[in-house]
């Protein structure tokens, strides 16, 4: 658990990096790694799913609507320069918190991990597997992650480490006429994980469509209380990750969608 000079030595030093930022744009690589980096410090030091993430969550960094005659200016510019202050404003009233009242212990208890947890920590480490599963002795045969089907393959086989009762293609009721299968349900948790991998053909446009009406279809099911959204982008198709996140990652009707784009 991180002391609380450190905590906040982590956010000022996250400041810092955001005040360096704020010519740049939401296509810029630093931006993007900021933004994840920030996440991460948020939900370590204060702990997952608290206010401190949403607050940081609801930030805009783009105007989300455009007309004709509008300018780059008011389009891109001033939208993201005004998330990246309010970004600045909130890690601050972070420092705030933590020198009046300090960290709660109960944040950063690691005994207290919960399913979600768990399902986040395979996302997170996904990638490396699959790359580590390359580097085999004397170059025998491997999985190698080429599709949807290789990634939900490798996925399952993670998720065994962590839960027993994993209902992979289950069925959900019917919805606009026809029933769906989801990828994986974990029956016990009433958590539905749903995986999508980037190709030519599903780029960031195409993935956010088939997450929302995805959402609609899955929250019909008797058992889904949490879904989770994993999108594989190891060629890194979709251009901005941490918009889409922050776009869809919110609950829908009462039920917490996350959706997680990696590497």
């Amino acid at each position: 658990m991180l002391k609380p000079e450190e905590a906040i030595s982590r956010f000022a030093d996250l400041i810092k990096r955001a005040e360096q930022l704020i010519n740049k744009s939401t296509d810029d690589q630093d931006f993007k790694k900021w933004c994840r980096d920030t996440e991460i410090a948020i939900e370590k030091i204060f702990g997952d799913n608290t206010r401190h993430i949403k607050d940081f969550n609801m930030i805009k960094y783009s105007s989300g609507v455009y007309f004709s005659g509008m300018s780059d200016y008011d389009a891109y510019v001033k939208p993201y320069q005004s998330g990246m202050s309010s970004a600045i404003t909130v890690l601050k009233s972070f420092i705030d918190e933590i020198n009046d009242y300090g960290v709660e212990s109960s944040a950063n208890d690691t005994s207290k991990v919960t399913a979600v947890d768990t399902v986040h920590l395979i996302i997170n480490r996904f990638h490396q597997v699959a790359r580590q599963l390359q580097a085999r002795h004397s170059e025998r045969n491997t999985i190698e992650i080429n599709d949807e089907y290789d990634v939900q393959d490798l996925f399952h086989a993670l998720l065994k480490l962590y839960f027993d009762d994993i209902r992979p293609e289950e069925y959900t009721p019917s919805y606009a006429g026809s029933a769906s299968r989801v990828d994986f349900l974990l029956k016990d948790e009433q958590i539905i994980i749903e995986i999508k991998k980037t190709r030519n053909t599903l780029k960031a446009k195409e993935v956010s469509e088939q997450l929302i009406i995805d959402t609609q279809k899955y929250q019909a099911h008797p058992d889904c209380k949490t879904l989770i959204f994993f999108v594989y982008d190891p060629e890194g198709k979709i251009a901005n990750p941490c918009g889409i996140e922050k776009d869809l990652s919110k609950d829908f009707n009462g039920l917490p969608v996350s959706v997680f784009i990696t590497p």
